[in-house]
C-alpha cells in the first residue's frame, strides 16, 4: 500500500484499500499494511505518545506532597491537584471521540500536541499554586487525547491478524508510568526540583510533536457527528462528573462529615448528572446510549472495571502508604518500584499474547485471583516489614493490573461491534469512567477505612497499656534512657520516653489499620474472582442444563412411541 495515497480525498482513498484495511469505525485510522521499517516507528511513536500522556499525572501523584511543599501548599491544596486533573481527563473522553470523527486525525493530533507542548512551557513560568492548578487541569484534557493517539499510532504496528494485541499494548502502556516515574523521579527533583521535571516533560511533548509530525496516520473518514444537544449533555455532565471527582478525591482529606461543601457538591453532582441523563434518554440519537448501557453485559463489565480499579489501590495507595508510615523513604523502595514495573510490562505482553475473544472473562478471573492472593499476603505486615517482604505479592498485584485492562475493554468492544458502532461513544464514557472514578474512589475508601480502623486500634493499644505493668515500665525506663546523655532532668525525660511511646503505638495502630484493609481487598476480590468465574463459566452449565432436558424429552418421546 502506497503512503502516497494519503493525500487523496476519502471516497477515492478507500477504494484503493483491501477489505481487511479499512478502519472498523469512523473516526479511527485505516490500517493499511505497512512494511517493517513502518511498523516499528509506528510502535516507537505510539509508545512515546502514550507515556508523554500518562507521564504529568504521573509524577504529580507519586510526588505530591513534595510539590506541595515547593508551592507552599497546605495539605488540602496539595490534594486538587491529582483530583483536578481527574476531572477534566474524566470529562473529555465525551467529545473526543466525536471530535475525531468530524474533524480528522491530523487536526486532532495537531492541537493536542501543540495544547500539551504549550502546557510544558507555562508550567516554566507559572509556579504558583493557582497557575499550577489551572495547567493539571488542561493537561488532564490533553492526556485524554495523546492516550488515545498513541493507540492509535500501536494499532498501525501490528499487521490486521494481531491488531486487537497493538490495542492491548497501547492500553496498558499508560500502567507503566507511575511505577516507572517513582525511579526516575527523586534524581529530576534533585536535579532543579520541580524545574527540571516541567522541562523533561516539555521535552516529552516536544519529541512527540516532531514525531507525529513526522510520520502521521493513514485518513479517516470525516462524519457531521456533533449535534447541538451533545453541547448541552457535556455542559450538566462535565461539572457533575467534576463535582463527584471532588468529592472522592478530597473526602477523606477534609473528613466527609466535617466539610459541608461536601454534601453540597454531591448534591449538585446527582442533580446536573440525572439532568444530563433525562436529556440523553429523550434523544433519538443520543451521546450516551443509556438504554445499551443499562443491559446486562454492559452493567457486570462497569461493575467489574471500577471493582477491580478499587481492589488495585491496594498497591497505589495501601502498600506505599504503609512503607511511609514505617519510615521508609522512596530511594529505599527502589528495587520495589522496578519490580512493579517489570511485572506491569510482563502482564501487558502476557495478555496480549494470550488474548482470546472467546474466553475473555477468564483472564479477568485470573487477574481478581492473584489480587486476593497479594493482597492477602500484604495482610500479615508488622512493624519490621520492609519492601523486601513485598516484593512478592506487589509483583503479583502489579501483574493482575495490567493483564486485567486488556481483556475488560475488548468485552466493551465486543458489545459494541454486536449492537452498531454509534454504541462507541458511550462505551468509552463507560471505561474512561470506570478507570477514574474506581481510582478515585478506591483511594477514598482505603483511606477512610485506614483511618477509621488506626483510631479503633490505637484506642484499643491505648487501653491495654496499664502504667503499673512492669513490662510497660521497663519500656519507659528504655525510651527515656536514649536521651539520658541530653537531658539530665529524670521528669523531663520521662515525659520524652512517654513521647516516643505514643509514637509507637500510633505507627502499630497504622499497620494494624493496614493490615485490616489489605484483607479486606482481598476478600472482595475473591468475591469477584467467584463472580467472574460463575459468569464465564454459565453458558457452558446452561448448554448443558439444555442438552439433558433435551436428551429427557428424547427419550420421553421414545417412552411414548413405544407404549
Amino acid at each position: 500500500m502506497s503512503r502516497r495515497n494519503f493525500h487523496l480525498p476519502w471516497a477515492e482513498y478507500v477504494e484503493t484499500l483491501k477489505p481487511h484495511e479499512r478502519p472498523m469505525l469512523p473516526g479511527s485510522p485505516a490500517t493499511p499494511d505497512h512494511t517493517l521499517r513502518y511498523r516499528l516507528a509506528y510502535a516507537a511513536i505510539g509508545l512515546l505518545v502514550t507515556m508523554t500522556g500518562a507521564i504529568g499525572s504521573a509524577m504529580i501523584s507519586a510526588n505530591t506532597q513534595l510539590l506541595a511543599g515547593a508551592l507552599g501548599a497546605s495539605v488540602v491544596e496539595a490534594a486538587w491537584l491529582p483530583v483536578v486533573f481527574v476531572m477534566t481527563n474524566a470529562c473529555m473522553n465525551l467529545l473526543l471521540i466525536k471530535f475525531r470523527q468530524q474533524y480528522g486525525l491530523r487536526l486532532f493530533a495537531q492541537i493536542f500536541l501543540i495544547a500539551y507542548a504549550l502546557i510544558g512551557v507555562g508550567n516554566l513560568f507559572f509556579e504558583g499554586y493557582q497557575s499550577t492548578l489551572i495547567v493539571r487541569a488542561f493537561a488532564g484534557m490533553v492526556s485524554a487525547a495523546l492516550s488515545s493517539l498513541g493507540i492509535l499510532y500501536l494499532i498501525q504496528a501490528f499487521p490486521a491478524a494481531h491488531r486487537l494485541k497493538g490495542l492491548i499494548i497501547g492500553i496498558g502502556a499508560s500502567s507503566v508510568a507511575i511505577p516507572l516515574v517513582r525511579l526516575f523521579s527523586n534524581q529530576l527533583l534533585e536535579l532543579s526540583e520541580w524545574q527540571g521535571f516541567h522541562v523533561f516533560e516539555l521535552g516529552l511533548s516536544l519529541l512527540s510533536l516532531a514525531a507525529v509530525f513526522a510520520l502521521r496516520l493513514p485518513p479517516s473518514e470525516k462524519l457531521k457527528v456533533f449535534e447541538k444537544l451533545d453541547f448541552v449533555t457535556f455542559a450538566l455532565f462535565a461539572p457533575g462528573i467534576a463535582l463527584l471527582c471532588a468529592v472522592l478525591g478530597l473526602g477523606r482529606i477534609v473528613w466527609w462529615t466535617e466539610a459541608a461543601w461536601i454534601g453540597w457538591a454531591l448534591i449538585g453532582s446527582i442533580v446536573l448528572l440525572s439532568a444530563a441523563l433525562i436529556v440523553e434518554y429523550n434523544r433519538k440519537t443520543p451521546l450516551i446510549n443509556l438504554k445499551w448501557m443499562a443491559g446486562p453485559d454492559i452493567v457486570r463489565l462497569a461493575l467489574a472495571i471500577v471493582g477491580v480499579r478499587i481492589v488495585l489501590s491496594e498497591q497505589t495507595a495501601g502498600a506505599v502508604g504503609l512503607m511511609t508510615i514505617l519510615g521508609v523513604g522512596p530511594d529505599q523502595m527502589h528495587g520495589l518500584f522496578l519490580l512493579i514495573l517489570l511485572a506491569t510490562i510482563a502482564g501487558t505482553l502476557t495478555s496480549a499474547l494470550t488474548l482470546n475473544m472467546a474466553k475473555l472473562n477468564k483472564p479477568i478471573a485470573i487477574a481478581l485471583g492473584l489480587i486476593a492472593i497479594g493482597a492477602f499476603m500484604d495482610a500479615h505486615a508488622t512493624v519490621l516489614t520492609r519492601p523486601a517482604q513485598l516484593y512478592f505479592s506487589q509483583a503479583l498485584m502489579a501483574f493482575a493490573a495490567s493483564f486485567f485492562i486488556g481483556p475488560a475493554m475488548m468485552q466493551g468492544i465486543v458489545q459494541v461491534l454486536q449492537k452498531g458502532a454509534q454504541n462507541m461513544v458511550s462505551f468509552i464514557v463507560v471505561f474512561g469512567l470506570g478507570q477514574n472514578l474506581g481510582g478515585l474512589l478506591g483511594s477514598a475508601l482505603i483511606g477512610t477505612i485506614q483511618t477509621v480502623r488506626e483510631r479503633f486500634h490505637f484506642s484499643q493499644l491505648t487501653e491495654g497499656i496499664n502504667m503499673g505493668d512492669p513490662d510497660v515500665v521497663l519500656r519507659m525506663q528504655q525510651l527515656s534512657g536514649a536521651y539520658a546523655r541530653v537531658i539530665g532532668d529524670p521528669a523531663l525525660r520521662a515525659m520524652e520516653g512517654q513521647a516516643l511511646l505514643q509514637q509507637q503505638i500510633t505507627q502499630q495502630a497504622h499497620v494494624l489499620a493496614y493490615n485490616d484493609v489489605f484483607l479486606l481487598i482481598s476478600a472482595a476480590a475473591a468475591v469477584g474472582c467467584l463472580w467472574v468465574t460463575f459468569n464465564h463459566l454459565r453458558p457452558r452449565i446452561e448448554a448443558r442444563r439444555a442438552e439433558r432436558l433435551a436428551a429427557n424429552e428424547t427419550a420421553a418421546s421414545a417412552a411414548a412411541a413405544i407404549d
